[in-house]
């Protein structure tokens, strides 16, 4: 990976992009029986297939691509090609656990392969999500530093990108998470970014929130500063939410001015429909009627937007809301809604 040292980031991207991909060989034993080979074929032709635009890595044994296979044994075949709108496109990796090292060493390892770059989440700060759906987070001070600090050995030399803590700066600006954890989570948060930047290869985007959640983009310029934002490549808007591109794009102007100019990317994964109308206190959790947004890519045509990427895993559940399982939990048929409805 040494090679990668010495790029800027578009041109890590691009030269990311423009590398041929490994193809698969399914070598078979010529004793094999035929039925044997013909399973294997219908499996090569199951796999996913590397979406273009993006220089990220598409994870072949993504929810979605085991969905395919599962519609393709019953027969749902027009189903399982449109699953392919998700399964054919990089998706971010979210490494669970007190250990994330072995989630992180495969995604590291497949993109490698691949001649890709990796796409992470970095998700587990004390206190998470103040108790709400995605409640969690690693026990205490020492255990998040244990946390980031065997992710980022895991990510090593290899090219990544982070999009670190959704949710975190926001909750401090809204209240929910309560004052007397504010200090201990902005030391945490920067030394997570400068932890992570000591990697060759990764960049980090420090989470933002969206359009919907703080209307006033100002209100974030301190906290993002406050949180280490001016050592990250930049901040990420949209995490999990359904804010138009237009709407997202404006937004993040607006911050990147209070910030000097500091880059952003996007969360286009589901903000196809742009958010539901009404319900305001519950329109980020499942709602119907949505669709997949713009696919993943660094040519975003704006020199603020690093990059359109699909951060949340489209088909992930955001809670036991609308009949949803619980936050984070695979959801076919949702998956399936939005990827039908898909304008690409």
């Amino acid at each position: 990976m040494s090679r990668y040292r010495t790029l800027p980031y578009r041109a890590l991207l691009a030269a990311a992009l423009l590398a041929s991909v490994a193809g698969c060989s399914f070598g078979a034993d010529p004793d094999e029986a035929p039925v044997a080979r013909a399973r294997t074929a219908a499996e090569a032709e199951a796999a996913p297939a590397p979406a273009p635009g993006s220089p990220f890595w598409v994870d072949p044994e993504s929810d979605a691509a085991r969905q395919i296979r599962i519609y393709q044994r019953q027969g749902r075949t027009a189903d399982a090609q449109a699953l392919r709108r998700i399964a054919d496109r990089p998706v971010a990796t979210w490494p669970s656990g007190d250990n994330p090292q072995p989630g992180i060493r495969r995604a590291v390892e497949g993109a490698a392969k691949d001649k890709r770059t990796a796409l992470f989440v970095a998700y587990n700060i004390p206190h998470r999500d103040c108790g709400k759906y995605s409640a969690g987070g690693a026990n205490g001070v020492d255990g998040y530093r244990a946390w980031y600090g065997m992710f980022a050995e895991a990510i090593g030399d290899a090219p990544a990108v982070v999009i670190l803590e959704p949710d975190a700066v926001a909750h401090m600006v809204d209240g929910c998470t309560t004052p007397d954890h504010h200090a201990e989570r902005y030391q945490l948060l920067n030394e997570a970014v400068q932890y992570f930047k000591k990697l060759p290869n990764t960049k980090v985007y420090l989470d933002a929130g969206n359009p919907s959640w703080l209307p006033d983009p100002y209100s974030l310029v301190e906290p993002l500063r406050r949180a280490g934002v001016e050592n990250a490549d930049g901040f990420a808007l949209n995490v999990s939410n359904f804010q138009t591109d237009a709407t997202v794009r404006a937004y993040g102007a607006k911050v990147s001015q209070g910030l000097d100019g500091k880059h952003f990317v996007m969360d286009t994964s589901r903000n196809g429909e742009g958010p539901l109308r009404g319900d305001r206190d519950q329109a980020w959790c499942n709602p119907p009627g949505r669709s997949l947004g713009t696919p993943p890519s660094v040519s975003t045509g704006d020199p603020l937007v690093d990059a359109f990427l699909w951060i949340k895993r489209p088909g992930d559940s955001d809670g036991p809301c609308r009949g949803g399982p619980s936050a984070g939990t695979w959801w076919p048929e949702y998956a399936l809604g939005l990827a039908k409805r898909a304008r690409f």
